[in-house]
């Protein structure tokens, strides 16, 4: 990839289209300079606040792209985005064209599932947009939001519980690659969307509107998609690290009762023992109970009449 300066930067920007293979290209040379993450995100902004209004939703779909395929990276961008990403909301939702803020939601909706930012981002992103708190989404994948809470808690020491790893499978049962429904969408796209050779076309504004509007929802229906499956690979990853210290946490817990078993087999051994030669040893003793009891009874002793009786 080309080398990283702010010159080149903006002669990207400035080339940016709202095409998914121009926001894609653009998106992983920015990811690949993440340690100019800082330079990046203010050359961003600075070109967001000039670019012509058509373009500006162009730029948030750049930062979504760009925040939620390089989490796997490292939180660079997530980081330094999170300063500015309120008022860049702000600036494309009153100066961008109409029907922006329904593509702005949408952003909001994907970051909501993901958890990508803390809830008071999100809120504050909500209000921006709606002007008052929404009712709050349930995530889509909460494995996302506990599996750094899984990665500090898991350990050979500390195995993950069989609820957590429970709960983990059941929520893969809707993970993108089981989408079929959208699956069929992306299927079903105009091949004029997919394949630029085919702009010819278009002979009339209208047309190249029409087009436009669609290249649109497909480009964020597209990366909405890969970021889900993304996601879907992480879980996958991190659910397989996670059965594998559960199943070893199962060896050493059975190798443990194995040896515990044999333990009390030999104890019970000892004890039986001990019974067995106790009933022989009471076996062979006298029985005291069938000797004559003298408790609570006056025993009469001879007397004298007894021993000589007057015949003598």
């Amino acid at each position: 990839m080309s080398a990283f300066s702010e010159s080149a930067l903006e002669k990207k920007l400035s080339e940016l289209s709202n095409s998914q293979q121009s926001v894609q290209t653009l998106s992983l040379w920015l990811i690949h300079h993440r340690k100019h993450s800082k330079t990046i995100v203010r050359v961003w902004f600075s070109e967001l606040r000039k670019a012509q209004v058509p373009r500006k939703l162009t730029f948030l779909y750049l930062a979504n792209d760009v925040i939620q395929n390089s989490k796997r990276k490292g939180p660079e961008f997530t980081d330094d985005f999170a300063p500015v990403i309120i008022d860049a909301f702000k600036h494309v939702s009153s100066e961008g064209e109409d029907g922006c803020k329904k593509q702005l939601d949408r952003v909001l909706s994907i970051w909501q599932e993901r958890a990508v930012y803390e809830n008071d981002v999100l809120e504050k992103l909500t209000e921006v947009l709606h002007g008052e708190k929404k009712a709050k989404k349930r995530p889509y994948e909460q494995i996302k939001a506990r599996d750094e809470d899984f990665a500090s808690r898991s350990s050979p020491a500390e195995p993950p519980q069989t609820a957590d790893l429970i709960r983990a499978l059941q929520e893969l049962e809707n993970a993108a690659s089981s989408d079929s429904a959208l699956r069929q969408r992306i299927s079903a796209l105009p091949p004029e969307v997919q394949d630029s050779s085919l702009l010819h076309r278009v002979t009339d504004k209208e047309s190249g509107e029409r087009l436009s509007r669609l290249v649109e929802e497909a480009c964020m229906m597209l990366a909405d998609y890969s970021g889900r499956l993304a996601a879907e690979i992480d879980d996958r990853r991190q659910l397989t690290r996670l059965l594998s210290l559960f199943l070893q946490s199962q060896r050493d817990g059975l190798a443990k009762n194995e040896q515990k078993l044999e333990e009390y087999k030999r104890k019970l051994a000892q004890v039986s023992q001990v019974r067995k030669e106790l009933r022989s040893r009471l076996s062979s003793l006298p029985d005291l109970s069938r000797l004559p009891s003298v408790t609570g009874s006056h025993v009469r002793l001879p007397s004298s009449g007894d021993l000589y009786s007057p015949s003598d």
